[in-house]
């Protein structure tokens, strides 16, 4: 059986990808790394926990004893590394701990698996997710391909671009079995609400103002996570290594229309007369560095292993909505922070 090591499963796209492993891959032994920080929760996975061929450990991907332990331990055949800080705000209020867990965490991770697999790396993989904001920002036109030159704007972009830098040097140096790709804006269930999706959808359930930066001109492209998570496993399975493949939706969106659409959905489904959740809009100071657009060119994706998006926004957002209006108890429970409390639940003290 192979032995499969995703860190940062119990994150939002993380978990998506240990579902589909765990329940496409019955021959793989799938273990779900998390430091189950505030985005990390374990209760996205409750319908693949008691699966035999399922495995959670909690550790933390910055601490290198621990890191060389569980890959001695396990003997890993491949690692899909999600975990990351992620959120562009925190980063900017608190750029040391991105680059403590986005470029270290990630290094220890490399150091592990090179020292392992070291003669024996026929059939091993080690596959980073980075993000397409690497690429910094496009004007009106063009898109980012996997040849576009890096330029990070933000604390986070530029920590996710060091450890791209350190994954491709690991595999041009040791000869590391690696693959990267960079994906656009992912949204769907199970997403924390410090992102602009579930948060506005929780925001507009209270009446609550939709703070939206400067005029609401930047532009994303916008992928479904479900899609995110099937282009990993094409990727993980078919790619070669040492290539780069960029994800994303060809669906482009100006924030304030994403936001309206968003709007007339939930105005929808609570009842509201067309037009309420308009009226929460409220224009805020705009993002230190925001950049202005970003549109991923995912033509080589679909062309050399055949993946395309199954879903665009309109259909996706609905989909959407329904989930967290069908669970409000995750999405209250998130929001005050008891879900932390699910992993002594199950597990017991930490």
């Amino acid at each position: 059986m192979k032995k499969i090591l995703i860190t940062g499963g119990a994150g939002f796209i993380g978990s998506h990808v240990v579902r589909l492993f765990v329940n496409k891959y019955a021959d793989y032994q799938v273990y779900n790394l998390d430091k189950l920080t505030y985005a990390g929760n374990l209760e996205n996975l409750t319908d693949v926990e008691q699966k035999s061929n399922y495995h959670f450990v909690l550790g933390d991907i910055t601490n290198e004893s621990f890191v060389f332990e569980l890959f001695q331990k396990e003997q890993f055949d491949g690692v899909i590394h999600l975990a990351a800080e992620s959120h562009v705000d925190r980063s900017i209020t608190d750029p040391n701990e991105f680059v403590v867990t986005n470029v270290l965490g990630t290094v220890n991770l490399l150091n592990a698996a090179r020292t392992l697999w070291k003669g024996k790396e026929e059939g091993k993989r080690f596959y980073h997710i980075s993000t397409d904001e690497v690429y910094g920002t496009l004007g009106e036109e063009g898109m980012f391909t996997e040849e576009t030159s890096y330029d990070p704007h933000s604390p986070y972009s530029a920590s996710k671009a060091s450890s791209d830098h350190f994954v491709r040097a690991y595999g041009d140096t040791y000869g590391l079995p690696v693959i990267i790709s960079n994906c656009s804006n992912n949204y769907g269930p199970n997403q924390f609400p410090e992102k602009l999706i579930p948060l506005f959808i929780n925001n507009i359930r209270y009446n609550k103002p939709l703070p939206v930066y400067g005029k609401g001109v930047n532009v994303r492209d916008w992928l479904y996570v479900e899609d995110h998570a099937a282009a990993i496993d094409v990727i993980y399975h078919n790619g070669p290594n040492g290539e780069t493949f960029n994800i994303g939706g060809h669906n482009e969106w100006k924030n304030i229309d994403l936001i309206r659409v968003l709007c007339k959905v939930m105005d929808d489904k609570l009842g509201r007369e067309t037009g309420t959740s308009e009226k929460l809009i409220t224009y805020v100071t705009d993002r230190a560095g925001h950049d202005l657009r970003y549109a991923i060119d995912s033509s080589k994706l679909q062309r050399e292993l055949g993946w395309k998006p199954s879903l665009q926004f309109e259909e996706g957002i609905e989909k959407t909505v329904e989930w967290y209006l069908s669970n409000q108890k995750w999405l209250d429970g998130v929001t005050s922070g008891n879900y932390q409390k699910y992993y002594e639940k199950m597990y017991g003290s930490r």
